[in-house]
């Protein structure tokens, strides 16, 4: 299959993809979004210039383990990392919580507080010990995930992303062969002592002296990665057991607005591995960038710990409570970049009409709202181009 043929199916696949529900279309659509937020002049609050996700949505957080095997909730992705305004991933995030109560059949006062309590969530995380030290309590969702987390081993990692627990990786419909000079320069990305090092807990070295490659695949993974270079790659210890999973990812450059004079890395990649190192460092100190083909890619290991939050249908206590931890936890990854006055300062803004009338602030509901009805028309109008002829 040539690049050119591969480029066209995997964009035709994100396109259905995006078709298959309001909440996929919200993940495939970061660049839209953003360009809807600057084209209707909705009022956002001017926060401090720190690290945000950038895309901001449910299925961007979830469970992560850090390099010695302790699991946290923390965002997940930082595709869109920049230098910018912490109310961005707030109303993201908010938009993303408004579908999935309209996904349960909720009525429209949840969604009122429901963003109430992301607020809140998000107010919660102040002080400097917080911001380093969550103390957040947890729903009993979230709860049930990071047990189930913790339980994951190797075989369960494979399974899930594989359906296999041999020490290969199967070509099929997620998993393509490499283009030869991709293979070959994936190779070479793996051999660097320095990726090892980095990626690979200190332990797997230990007993694996001559980690090897034991296969190299093309991913076809996530949505909005649909079209760039993505590769997994299997490492092993030598006797042809797996040791590591490689998630190799090209890092475009970033529809979410930076703030002017950041100071950002202005290799994509860097910048990508610099965001997850400040929101989340769970995830941030096991990835590091590094070149393929003269692309920027960041190399990740993924540990069978990692899972993103998948809600299915739920009451609308049980959404307000998840929506007020998720805020707790975004709140904790924004807070450890800004000490306490900014914080408190920044806090104050926000939360400045919530304390003369108990809902939420009128920006938060005024942004979710208008951009929840330009979403449906957008969703409508996406189903109508690209999945009527597919039915």
């Amino acid at each position: 299959m040539s690049a050119k043929d591969r480029d066209s199916l995997l964009i035709a696949r994100r396109n259905l993809k995006m078709a298959r529900s309001p909440e996929a279309y919200i993940r495939g659509t970061t660049r839209l979004f953003y360009n809807w937020l600057a084209r209707h002049s909705l009022s956002v609050p001017d926060g401090p210039a720190v690290w945000i996700c950038g895309d901001c949505h449910l299925g961007n957080l979830g469970a992560l383990a850090d390099r010695n095997g302790d699991v946290a909730v923390q965002i997940r992705d930082f595709d869109q990392a920049v230098i910018g305004n912490p109310a961005h991933d707030l109303i993201r995030l908010g938009l993303s919580l408004a579908s999935a109560a309209r996904d349960s059949d909720l009525p429209g006062v949840t969604t009122a507080r429901m963003l109430d309590a992301l607020i809140g969530g998000y107010e919660s995380a102040s002080g400097k010990s917080q911001a380093h030290t969550p103390h957040l309590r947890q729903p009993k969702d979230i709860r049930k995930l990071v047990r189930h987390s913790l339980r994951r081993r190797w075989r369960d990692l494979a399974m899930e992303n594989f359906q296999t627990k041999h020490p290969l990786l199967p070509r099929n419909k997620r998993l393509w062969p490499l283009h030869r000079s991709e293979r070959a320069a994936v190779l070479a990305l793996c051999r660097q002592r320095k990726l090892g090092e980095i990626v690979l807990e200190p332990e797997k070295l230990q007993k694996s002296c001559n980690p090897t490659v034991l296969d190299a695949a093309y991913w076809v993974k996530g949505c909005s990665s649909l079209g760039h270079l993505r590769c997994a790659v299997l490492v092993g210890d030598g006797k042809h057991r797996p040791v590591s999973l490689l998630d190799i990812k090209e890092a475009v450059a970033a529809a979410a607005p930076s703030a002017a004079g950041s100071g950002m890395p202005r290799d994509d990649a860097e910048r990508v591995v610099a965001g997850a190192k400040a929101l989340s460092p769970n995830l941030g100190n096991r990835m590091v960038a590094a070149r393929v083909m003269d692309k920027a890619v960041f190399v990740r290991e993924i540990a069978p710990q990692d899972m993103k939050i998948d809600l299915g249908r739920l009451g609308a206590k049980e959404l307000c409570e998840i929506a007020h931890y998720l805020g707790g936890v975004v709140g904790l990854a924004h807070g450890r970049q800004m000490g306490e006055h900014d914080w408190r300062s920044w806090i104050g803004e926000l939360t400045s009409g919530r304390k003369r009338k108990p809902d939420a602030p009128s920006w938060l509901w005024t942004c979710v709202t208008e951009l929840l009805s330009i979403h449906d028309k957008a969703y409508l109008e996406h189903c109508r181009q690209f999945a009527l002829e597919h039915h």
